[in-house]
């Protein structure tokens, strides 16, 4: 069974969040491709509707939106983007990226919310908990 760290990110409160989805809830994202809404209740997120933006694999690999299937392949870069960062104009080199889908390889899912719920996350999660109590 898979296991995903997913990272949510929130472009209201401009925080994110690091959850974890495991058995039937990491499931609700194989086979989903960079780009792709999954709905927010496998992480507990009720009435939330989260985009897929990215990932890494187990080794750090990034997931590529550019490269159809789950492998592995080698992409010649030449600008600044996933995966690889100019160090001076014109510079290129082949970085070794994976697919934009999402498989029992990738470790990490980065999303973003597209649609919010009723609810704020803080309050589903229980992390506003903290600073109330102090």
């Amino acid at each position: 069974m898979a296991t995903f760290n997913v990272v949510v990110g929130d472009p209201d409160s401009g925080l994110a969040y690091q959850l974890e989805a495991d058995g039937q809830d990491a499931n609700r994202f194989m086979g989903k491709s960079i780009g792709d809404e999954v709905d927010g209740g496998a992480l507990g997120l009720d009435g939330y509707t989260l985009e897929i933006t990215g990932g890494s694999d187990e080794t750090g690999r990034p997931l590529h939106a550019g490269v159809t299937g789950t492998s592995l392949t080698e992409v010649m870069m030449r600008e600044s983007g996933t995966g690889y960062h100019q160090r001076r104009g014109g510079e290129r080199r082949r970085v070794t990226v994976r697919g934009r889908e999402i498989a029992d390889d990738v470790s990490q899912i980065n999303a973003t919310v597209t649609e919010s719920g009723s609810t704020a996350i803080d309050e589903l999660l229980g992390e506003g908990d903290d600073e109330a109590a102090e």
